[in-house]
């Protein structure tokens, strides 16, 4: 495959164009998405939400929901920002400008112990199983077996939610890094990538969705890329989480209420046409190839997304128990000054009616 350059962080706001048209008329947003003539009341409240990463795969639902008018349908006004990583969106949301978030619910327990004062809390699960992996490459002695991250070179971003769960990685699997002589490079995450193509470093923590297609968009072999789902190897939790801001909850509920839904919507879209999807990805991020994106969608949508949990038990709601093992996992490496419940770190009360969460 050919070279793909590393993109830019960036942050695009999006806003919608809203007007009265007669029905079946279209208008163009303002930097190019094409919207339908919208049903939408006039006021519109607006909502900033913050991204964990950049414009990528995984971020076309939230984009199909303002392209597509589901946003303006729910009187919300959305603007979307892009993000540097997980750790860095809670803190956005929970005393920053930002209204609503994407972001790892791993980091936000440990973040809410830290700073109890704050009350963000998450509103929807969206990765049902997480993404945290360890990718490496079959040409630097990386394989499936744990024993192969012996004496081997690592990059991790230390904003990075992966790296953030090696602690709980390396008890459950009895690693001691030391003894293992290996050895953590704190890279930043637009050369994390570059340096495993490059063989600088002999694996990397990431998102298997990023980090992963990244090798392959610049040209490493498939075979020759080697994924380690944490999730494989007896790490216990849960993923990226829509959370929003104690504000928020308290003023504003219906708005919360009015962007799950209009998500959902969007998540359905982008699954039933995940190319779709990716077009509205690269439309924010000029930077981005749209079979890379789509590629990153639907790896995403069938790891993280729509599990067979989530085919039993609808999408978006968090398993009591499930929830607990997490916490006693968090535990094995995180001393809580006071051990949470699931009802301090998240709330299904802005949650859709299960009928509407159930995917097939």
């Amino acid at each position: 495959m050919p070279h793909l350059p590393a993109p830019a962080l960036r942050s695009l706001t999006r806003r919608l164009l809203l007007s009265t048209f007669a029905a079946g008329l279209a208008v163009t947003a303002g930097i190019g998405g094409l919207v339908a003539g919208s049903t939408a009341a006039e006021a519109q409240t607006p909502i900033r939400f913050t991204l964990d990463w950049r414009f990528e795969g995984p971020s076309a639902p939230f984009l199909a929901a303002i392209e597509k008018g589901y946003f303006a349908e729910e009187g919300l006004e959305v603007t979307i920002d892009s993000g540097a990583g997980s750790l860095e969106s809670i803190p956005r949301v929970a005393t920053g400008p930002y209204d609503m978030g994407f972001g790892d619910i791993n980091s936000l327990i440990r973040f809410r112990d830290q700073n109890p004062e704050v009350g963000v809390k998450a509103v929807m699960m969206v990765y049902n199983r997480p993404p945290f992996a360890i990718v490496g490459r079959a040409s630097r002695g990386i394989s499936e077996d744990i024993e192969s991250l012996r004496g081997k070179r690592f990059g991790a971003p230390a904003p990075d939610a992966a790296f953030a769960q090696w602690p709980i990685f390396s008890d459950v699997n009895d690693i001691d890094a030391e003894e293992w002589e290996m050895t953590f490079e704190n890279v930043g995450f637009p050369v994390r990538e570059p340096m495993l193509a490059q063989g600088e470093v002999d694996a990397v923590f990431g998102f298997a969705m990023s980090s992963a297609i990244n090798l392959a968009a610049r040209g490493v072999p498939m075979d020759d890329i080697v994924v380690l789902n944490m999730g494989d190897y007896g790490v216990e939790l849960y993923g990226n989480v829509i959370m929003a801001s104690p504000e928020l909850m308290e003023e504003n509920p219906e708005a919360i209420e009015g962007f799950l839904r209009a998500f959902i919507k969007g998540l359905r879209d982008v699954i039933d046409n995940p190319d779709e999807g990716a077009g509205f990805v690269v439309q924010y991020n000029d930077v981005a190839r749209r079979d890379v994106e789509r590629d990153r969608l639907e790896m995403t949508i069938e790891n993280n997304i729509i599990t067979d949990e989530v085919r039993e038990n609808g999408f978006g709601g968090v398993d009591a128990e499930r929830f607990a093992v997490a916490l006693d996992q968090i535990g094995l490496t995180f001393e809580f000054t006071e051990k949470p419940e699931l009802d301090d770190i998240f709330t299904d009360e802005f949650l859709p009616p299960l009928e509407e969460r159930r995917f097939d």
